[in-house]
C-alpha cells in the first residue's frame, strides 16, 4: 500500500474541497462537508481537509502505479479551479 499528501496552501481551502467533490460528485461517490470530504475513486479515496492555511489530499492507494493518476486528478482539476492563484500542482509526498 502507498501512501500519498498533498498539500496546497491557500486561503481557499475549503472552497476548493467542496468545489472538486461537487465536481467528482457528478460521476463517483462523494461525502462532504464545508471543512472534509472524500472522494471514491476506482484506484483508491482521496480524504480532504481544508482550512484557512489550504487544503490537504490524503490517497491510500493498493497499487503503487496508481500514484500518477492519483495526483494527476487532483492537480488537473485545481489547475482549473485555482486559475487565479497561478495553481500548477500540489506538494505531493509519499
Amino acid at each position: 500500500m502507498l501512501s500519498l499528501h498533498g498539500h496546497f496552501a491557500t486561503a481557499n481551502g475549503p472552497k476548493y474541497l467542496q468545489q472538486l467533490c461537487k465536481h467528482f460528485g457528478h460521476k463517483i461517490e462523494v461525502e462532504f462537508t464545508e471543512t472534509e470530504g472524500t472522494c471514491h475513486f476506482v484506484f483508491g479515496a482521496a480524504k480532504m481537509t481544508a482550512d484557512e492555511a489550504g487544503l490537504d489530499v490524503r490517497f491510500e492507494l493498493e497499487d503503487p502505479e496508481a500514484a500518477d493518476s492519483a495526483k494527476g486528478v487532483i492537480d488537473s482539476h485545481l489547475e482549473r479551479f485555482a486559475f487565479r492563484e497561478d495553481f500548477k500542482n500540489m506538494e505531493w509526498t509519499s
